[in-house]
């Protein structure tokens, strides 16, 4: 990864740029412009997701201690999470504009994953895990880890190759995979081919794919690696290991899986946030900078 003073230069000029162009527009709000620009607020926050920081506390101390002359007017914390929250929509929108920069692969995969919070019993105050169209929390299975868990699923359509995220949703922890799936091609072109997990298969859904012209493989069980020979199953697991690797990166590496939101618009931000640093990371930095 880029030094941490590159790193800031670096996305501030890229957002920067992004807003003064229009490809990031960003609604004007009423009275007199903050001291801290929205682009200062979207740098932070999104570096702070490509450096690896868990505490959004401690990284705005680090920030303030040590880059005060890259941020002088750093607001306090409560400021800068309701600014970001605001802001959530621009993350969206330049993910998308970073993503549209490299080709759509005819190949890709969609997985669901976890997204845990703290069951309303655990804090104080009303229950404030309700999102948009009746979406509220509940509980679900996390197969992965093999435990039960509270909160939400995040949906992912990835590339196969490159993997880029191109399309997402939160959506309730108890979810048929298929209709996640459903909502995640729904508005996109039809992909030649789709790499998924057992938990879509189904000869309604792969039925449905084929007629709009996409294949459907899915990767084997372990039934099949005891009995099958490895030259059957294994290049199939191999790619389909790309998206577990995704979402490591993205719930692990870059901080999702303890994001630390106290309210759904929180989560939504922050996964805003994530994804976009994940799809900044794959277009933009990881080309030239390997990580460490």
């Amino acid at each position: 990864m880029l030094p941490l003073n590159w790193l800031f230069v670096h996305l501030y000029v890229l957002i920067d740029d992004a807003i003064k162009d229009r490809t990031m527009p960003i609604p004007a709000r009423p009275g007199p412009p903050p001291a801290c620009t929205d682009a200062e607020i979207l740098t932070i926050a999104l570096a702070r997701h490509l450096h690896g920081s868990t505490s959004e506390h401690a990284w705005l101390r680090q920030v303030r201690a040590d880059w005060s002359h890259y941020f002088p007017r750093l607001p306090h914390q409560s400021e800068v999470n309701r600014r970001t929250r605001w802001l959530w929509g621009a993350f969206e929108l330049l993910r998308t504009h970073l993503a549209a920069q490299v080709g759509q692969d005819p190949w890709q995969q969609i997985d669901t994953t976890a997204l845990p919070v703290k069951h309303p019993s655990r804090v104080r105050g009303p229950d404030s895990w309700a999102g948009p169209n009746d979406l509220v929390a509940g509980f679900g299975r996390d197969v992965a880890h093999g435990e039960w868990f509270y909160g939400f699923r995040l949906g992912l359509r990835c590339d196969l190759d490159s993997r880029i995220v191109r399309s997402w949703e939160i959506t309730r922890a108890a979810v048929n995979d298929r209709g996640v799936a459903q909502d995640l091609l729904e508005q996109a072109a039809p992909p030649v081919g789709l790499l998924l997990d057992r938990g879509f298969a189904g000869r309604g859904f792969a039925r449905a794919q084929a007629e709009r012209g996409t294949r459907v493989v899915l990767a084997p069980t372990r039934a099949e690696r005891r009995t099958a020979p490895a030259s059957h199953w294994r290049p199939v697991a191999v790619l389909r290991n790309r998206i577990e690797t995704t979402n490591g990166e993205i719930t692990e590496i870059m901080g999702l899986a303890r994001h630390g939101a106290h309210t759904f618009w929180g989560l939504l931000t922050r996964t805003a946030a994530v994804l976009c640093a994940h799809t900044l990371w794959l277009v933009v930095l990881k080309p030239t900078n390997k990580p460490t």
